[in-house]
């Protein structure tokens, strides 16, 4: 990713991230954190990786709040970005925060398992 991309990125993982902590007041919001965002490299298409804590359900009440809620979203991150153009956002689950968890546990187990 080139320079201004990036910085691009990074801005907009900041809007959002601002936009679901205080713009956004749906109770079934869970406690949700902005990994990264890719873009594509005429800055037209953002892809915005989340993880949510908690529970399956919780995630599966993310998702629908985020999909209900998208329109407002982009509305609210278009205002405060400054781009000539409007730009087309999606939101993707980032599972790689549980899947390095769940890694880290077996990892633990097999050292266990060696102990004894």
């Amino acid at each position: 990713m080139s320079q201004r991309s990036e910085q691009v990125a990074e801005e907009l993982r900041k809007i959002i991230s601002m936009i679901l902590l205080q713009d956004l007041n749906d109770p079934r919001m869970g406690f949700i954190t902005i990994t990264r965002i890719e873009l594509t490299h005429d800055l037209r298409y953002a892809k915005v990786f989340y993880s949510v804590l908690g529970e399956e359900e919780k995630v599966k009440e993310t998702q629908a709040a985020l999909v209900e809620n998208m329109r407002a979203i982009r509305r609210l991150a278009v205002e405060r970005i400054n781009m000539k153009y409007a730009m087309e956002i999606k939101f993707e689950l980032d599972r790689s925060i549980e899947n390095s968890s769940r890694i880290d546990e077996i990892l633990k187990q097999i050292k266990k398992e060696k102990e004894e």
